[in-house]
Formats: C-alpha cells, sequence, structure tokens
C-alpha cells in the first residue's frame, strides 16, 4: 500500500509544480506505534516556487490542503521539509 500511497500523494502534491520531490516510507521505524496500524509514516521534502514568501507554517498548510483526505487515513504521520528554489 505503501507505493500506492506515495504515487498518491506525488499526484495530489502536482498542483504546487514542484521543481522536485522526495518522498520515503518510513513506516518500517515506527512498527508496533499505535498510529502505524491506521497509516504510514512518511518524509516528504519538495523544493517549489508556490512557497516563496511563505512562513513554515503556512507552507506545511498548503501540503496539507494538497494532500487532502491522504493525511485522515493512509498518512499517519508526515515529516516535511519544504523549500523554494535556491534555498538550503
Amino acid at each position: 500500500m505503501s507505493a500506492e500511497t506515495i504515487a498518491l500523494l506525488r499526484e495530489r502534491l502536482a498542483v504546487l509544480q514542484p521543481e522536485s520531490i522526495a518522498i520515503e516510507d518510513e513506516s518500517h521505524k515506527h512498527a508496533g506505534h499505535a498510529g502505524a496500524r491506521e497509516g504510514g509514516h512518511y518524509q516528504l521534502q519538495i523544493v517549489a516556487q508556490a512557497f516563496a514568501g511563505k512562513s513554515t507554517i503556512a507552507r506545511h498548510r498548503l501540503i496539507y490542503d494538497a494532500a487532502g483526505d491522504l493525511m485522515r487515513g493512509r498518512i499517519h504521520a508526515l515529516s516535511i521539509r519544504a523549500n523554494v528554489p535556491g534555498e538550503v
């Protein structure tokens, strides 16, 4: 299911027109954790001009809004690194 979830998340984040995107399934690191049964743990690194001039919280909101219902089911936890092009 993780490959399908990653594909769905990548599809939904396309609305942000990312320059680059990397999604890693880290669910195996959380085996036995209560939330691991309902959804996976993922790490996201995304670079998009859509984040320009936005705070970290605003960037995360854009991502959560794009992910939509995935955040209430397939994804239990999402670690996010969101940057604009050229930002480290």
